[in-house]
């Protein structure tokens, strides 16, 4: 079991190495906070510098970058995207743009979250950036052209993590802040959930937490952490779900995925997954694989049946610059 733990944590390492060169060699260039061109816009989570923030690098920046659909084609959903990678790094190509180009080209406002993470920002910052990131999108949905009721939140790997603590532990907003955002719920609307790293922050046979291996930190400095395991606090309130993960995953074990569905089922939360045999860790959306590609048309067809892909008649596209 040792050796197995090693394993696994070498392969994590990798998977960090990847996203971590994809994040840097994304923001090498300075990106324009508003890009006409491509209708595309990037937006600082809070305006004046995130709460706890230890300086004002990109890193430091909670952010969400906007993906409109069409115009005229826009049908009132929103999805906030959490692409994943180990919380040491972020896939903000495969499980960000990608995704969000995909949700775009059917009617819904994407939205590819830049949370923060890695040693400088342990839990909870990650699930605070994640509970803004609803409020702010929902506060501000007329703006947007999206409905304050069909904010759904998607995440892989890590994100998928994320998104599955924050679909479980969160708040109905305060009515007498001062800052008329976190006057509105961080719960999200309906969660999609792409091979997600669910058993980040729960023992292993020994006690340790991957998260805390990952993050190269000491036993004294884990002890909080196991809070954060989203089947400890599913509810008849945890939002919709849908489950993509594959069987012999190499990274995150399947079984994670399971016990979060079947304690979605105990609780009454409707919820579809689907289990492919093969498939490494960090498909995206397929990445070409003949049996993984259908899994987007999958997600289509529940999201089509939850209604999520009708014009809401209460939306009023936005006017776009």
């Amino acid at each position: 079991m040792k050796m197995k733990a090693i394993v696994m944590l070498g392969l994590l390492l990798v998977l960090v190495s990847a996203a971590v060169a994809q994040t840097t060699q994304a923001t090498r260039p300075e990106v324009p906070a508003s890009d006409s061109f491509l209708n595309i816009t990037t937006m600082p989570l809070w305006e004046g510098g995130a709460p706890g923030a230890l300086g004002k690098a990109p890193a430091d920046v909670p952010t969400l970058t906007i993906f409109y659909p069409h115009p005229g084609t826009a049908n009132g959903t929103a999805v906030i995207i959490a692409p994943g990678g180990a919380y040491r790094g972020l896939a903000a190509n495969l499980e960000g743009r990608q995704v969000a180009d995909w949700f775009a080209a059917r009617g819904v406002t994407a939205f590819v979250f830049r949370y923060r993470l890695g040693r400088n920002y342990l839990y909870p910052i990650p699930l605070n950036d994640a509970r803004r990131a609803v409020r702010l999108v929902r506060a501000r949905a007329k703006e947007f052209g999206i409905a304050a009721d069909r904010v759904g939140m998607m995440g892989f790997s890590a994100g998928g993590h994320l998104t599955a603590m924050t679909a479980t532990m969160f708040d109905g907003g305060k009515a007498d802040a001062a800052d008329t955002i976190e006057r509105v719920s961080s719960r999200p609307d309906f969660i999609i959930l792409g091979y997600p790293w669910l058993n980040a922050m729960k023992p292993d046979q020994e006690g340790k937490l991957a998260y805390c291996g990952v993050m190269q930190l000491e036993p004294a400095q884990c002890k909080n952490f196991e809070q954060y395991t989203p089947d400890q606090h599913v509810s008849a309130q945890t939002p919709p779900a849908f489950i993509y993960h594959t069987t012999d995953d190499e990274l995150v074990p399947v079984s994670a995925s399971v016990t979060f569905y079947q304690a979605l089922q105990a609780a009454g939360v409707p919820a579809e997954m689907h289990l492919f045999a093969k498939g490494k860790h960090g498909s995206g959306l397929g990445l070409g694989d003949a049996a993984l590609d259908m899994w987007p048309s999958l997600l289509e067809a529940w999201l089509r049946g939850r209604g999520l892909l009708t014009r809401s008649p209460a939306v009023v596209e936005a006017p776009r610059k």
